[in-house]
């Protein structure tokens, strides 16, 4: 061990102590000892430092800080330099702030539109969203402080969050939900990584060794910490038995206890535990003697603006109306031109250290506004005198700029959506506006995927997604082409969400996520299945155009040239996607293996060379339990997005094994995954489909989560259901999340012993389930002699002054 001479000075009390947080926030420390206390911070587009009294949920004020693009927006930019610049700025930020740990990159895969949390996280792919996430970590790593890469893994519905099964098979894990994390652990070198609160696969991640220790660390080398999400921990003890070394937030004497119990007792080995203590204290030793580096906030806002700048996407742009010419009479039309939906609601609400408003900084570019109008209520509520003046606006000028999309009620933690429209007062405002003129440019914002099938109704579409404090700027000057737009989309727009196969049962309500779907997430559905999307993976334009030549197929990568063919300088993002056509396994046709963003002049040329490294031609094999190579052609694909190939070659590779899974998969084979059996989808998980196995009116446990009590046998339990639903409904109306209402809400009953600071155990918990149950008195009696044994118990922790 690297700080045997430390360990050596720590009794068991203490040690146990070190593996919960001292506070909602901080790490347990003994100054005496050597042993400094570290403070983590919600991130992940900024830095959440609260003032006062911390709480996970951002309901207490947190000092002002840069609120830069959500990753969301950030992906769209395939610009990894950028993304390693962000992460710089955000490192240094945090420095400033006294923050060790930025919690954050998000990189789970957005498996369905609807999740609630997708602003938060970077792709569809795993391969783009981890090398997005292994650049923000390269840059937030280079002041000195820890990224915390999350939610690992499969974390992919924000309902029933916190007790949710996602049933995956091992192939589909390996090759969809963990890559992501490999590449930001093998490239990033993150220094500590952030359990999800969901089972997988029956055990919950943040107590998998198979994911903690099989993959994290013996395979992928992984040297850091790892911590839970807040709350997220489950049995404290086989947390830390299976490679988790941080039960966050503070749980006060409750999981100390825990683990003197378990070494006590033998159910837990005190080397085991000596090296979780000697692990952590590698990265916090580190960590403690990073100088604090200072920050202009000025140049955070400018680079907050250029990141969000090279992360718009044009979608359409007919009739070439975009950029608007010099003087343009332009109505400025739209609530989000007033007040800027620019980031999510939940852990990662920032702050900002200045927010610009359209409204207001549209006067610094050279248009001639002749009105504006907010058109609609920022929830969804008709009023038709906003929509009246929003029409005479429109009337008089000769572009409308009409700003659009999802309100915070739509896009939050611990809320999944319920369909992706937009509100119907919007769409209302859109369908008056386009019977008046027929030059509209529709900006939206939104942080994940809209049904745009009313795009005919406008000649320009351009998305900024969730924008930062900078992002009117950044805006208009796409829109007054200062700028060229070069944002490619980060996932595929469906042309209805009961096309994403993971529709069929999204969000999961019972004890179970079936991850029926397989490896056919987004793109790799749609191309396979050949069925038609409204906007494809990869999918942007430009102002200018580009044309690629003369492919060279080598075997440690490709090169072509790329031309400017256009009239203004632009860059252009080339995705390099690969597949096999005699594959004896089922396989998605096109899976993207690289990507350049090249800086072009008028006319200019340049040579571009994708390299192939370890993830371009592998598969997961379950019978060898290790990714192979699959003997056979494969097809080289270099495209401007995943529909449109413009280069294509092909190159042999010889198989590493043999030894090929034969599975009966005919429905995967065909790509009819909506007709997949549980039969079928038993032989690809290798075991049967596990049941629901929890009805009404039968007790509840100690990981159902309490919106289940209003099934409860207490009236009592009922009563207390009724009345958060009530609450959730008020506040869903007045079209902000309450955040603390929807934890509630999703959070297990166990929980209640993780997210009260060391009020309440597992004992006393397990006494209020009983009355939950509807045995009141007996339950009664169990927590009152559940509390006065934890009394006793603390006061003789506090007596040993740990």
């Amino acid at each position: 061990m690297k700080h045997q001479t430390i360990i050596s000075q720590l009794t068991l009390e203490e040690k146990a102590s070190l593996m919960s947080g001292k506070s909602v926030w901080e790490t347990k420390d003994y100054p005496e000892k050597g042993i400094p206390s570290i403070f983590l911070s919600d991130g992940p587009h900024g830095i959440r430092k609260q003032e006062g009294a911390g709480d996970h949920l951002g309901l207490n004020a947190s000092v002002p800080a840069t609120c830069f693009p959500t990753a969301a927006t950030l992906a769209n930019s395939w610009d990894e330099a950028l993304l390693e610049e962000v992460g710089t700025a955000l490192g240094a930020e945090a420095s400033q702030l006294g923050v060790h740990v930025v919690l954050g990159p998000g990189l789970n895969i957005k498996r369905n539109p609807m999740c609630g949390r997708n602003f938060e996280y970077y792709s569809e792919d795993p391969y783009q969203a981890g090398k997005m996430a292994a650049a923000m970590i390269r840059g937030i790593q280079s002041n000195g402080v820890a990224a915390c890469p999350k939610h690992f893994a499969a974390n992919s519905q924000e309902l029933k969050r916190m007790s949710s099964d996602s049933i995956v098979d091992e192939r589909t894990f390996r090759e969809i939900y963990t890559t992501g994390f490999e590449i930001a652990v093998k490239e990033g070198k993150a220094k500590s990584i952030m359990t999800a609160y969901n089972k997988i696969n029956g055990t919950y991640a943040n107590e998998d060794g198979h994911l903690l220790r099989d993959i994290l660390r013996e395979e992928w080398g992984f040297d850091g910490f790892v911590v839970s999400d807040w709350g997220g921990s489950n049995d404290h003890v086989l947390g830390v038995q299976n490679g988790s070394h941080l039960e966050m937030p503070s749980t006060g004497t409750v999981g100390q206890k825990e683990i003197i119990n378990a070494v006590n007792f033998g159910q837990l080995d005190e080397v085991i535990l000596d090296e979780r203590v000697d692990e952590l204290l590698t990265v916090v030793l580190e960590l403690s003697k990073t100088s604090k580096k200072s920050v202009n906030t000025e140049r955070q806002h400018q680079l907050s603006q250029k990141a969000a700048r090279n992360s718009i996407v044009l979608l359409k742009n007919e009739d070439r109306i975009l950029p608007l010419a010099s003087k343009t009479k332009v109505a400025l039309i739209g609530e989000f031109a007033f007040e800027p939906r620019y980031q999510g609601a939940g852990s990662s609400f920032i702050n900002p250290t200045q927010l610009d408003k359209t409204v207001d900084v549209i006067k610094d570019y050279d248009l001639d506004v002749v009105g504006t109008a907010k058109g609609y209520e920022r929830t969804d509520v008709d009023n038709q005198a906003l929509l009246t003046e929003a029409i005479d606006v429109a009337k008089t000028a000769d572009v409308v700029l009409l700003y659009l999309g999802l309100d915070e009620i739509s896009e939050s933690e611990g809320l999944d959506r319920r369909h992706i429209s937009l509100p119907k007062n919007q769409l209302r405002l859109l369908d008056e506006i386009s019977k008046v003129t027929n030059k509209v440019i529709a900006v939206l914002s939104a942080g994940s995927v809209i049904d745009l099938n009313w795009d005919d109704r406008v000649k320009g579409l351009v998305h900024g997604y969730l924008s930062g404090q900078a992002g009117a700027r950044a805006m208009l000057d796409v829109l007054t082409g200062k700028y060229n737009p070069s944002g490619k989309l980060s996932e595929t727009y469906p042309l209805a969400i009961i096309d994403v196969p993971s529709s069929a049962d999204y969000p999961a309500e019972g004890d179970y996520s079936i991850y029926r779907e397989g490896l056919y997430v987004g793109y790799r559905y749609f191309e396979t299945a050949k069925s038609l999307v409204k906007y494809p993976y990869g999918f942007g334009l430009s102002y200018t155009d580009f044309s690629y030549n003369d492919l060279i197929v080598e075997e440690n990568g490709v090169r072509f040239t790329l031309t400017n063919t256009g009239s203004v300088a632009g860059s252009e993002v080339a995705q390099l996607y690969v597949g096999i056509d005699t594959s004896k396994l089922y396989r998605a046709s096109k899976e993207l293996k690289g990507f350049a963003k090249v800086y072009l002049e008028p006319g200019e040329s340049k040579e571009v060379f994708i390299a192939f490294d370890d993830k371009t031609f592998r598969y997961y094999n379950t019978l060898t339990s290790s990714f192979e190579v699959e003997a056979g052609t494969y097809r080289i694909m270099i495209g401007t997005n995943v529909s449109k190939i413009t280069l294509q070659g092909q190159l042999y590779k010889e198989g590493t094994t043999a030894n090929l899974p034969e599975l009966d998969l005919p429905s995967y084979a065909e790509v009819d995954i909506l007709t997949v059996s549980d039969a079928e989808f038993a032989r690809l998980l290798g075991r049967p489909v596990p049941k629901e196995n929890w009805q009404k009116g039968q007790e509840l446990r100690l990981n159902d989560a309490l919106s289940q009590m209003a099934y409860a046998k207490s009236w009592l339990a009922r009563a207390v259901a009724s009345i958060l639903r009530i609450l959730l409904n008020r506040a869903e109306k007045k079209g902000k999340p309450d955040l603390n209402l929807l934890f509630l809400y999703n959070m297990p009953f166990r929980a209640l012993a993780k997210m009260t600071g060391g009020t309440i155990n597992m004992a006393m918990v397990e006494g209020i389930l009983t009355i939950v149950n509807g045995h009141f008195f007996r339950g009664l009696g169990q927590t009152v002699k559940a509390f006065r044994q934890k009394r006793q118990t603390d006061k003789s922790l506090v007596a040993k002054k740990v």
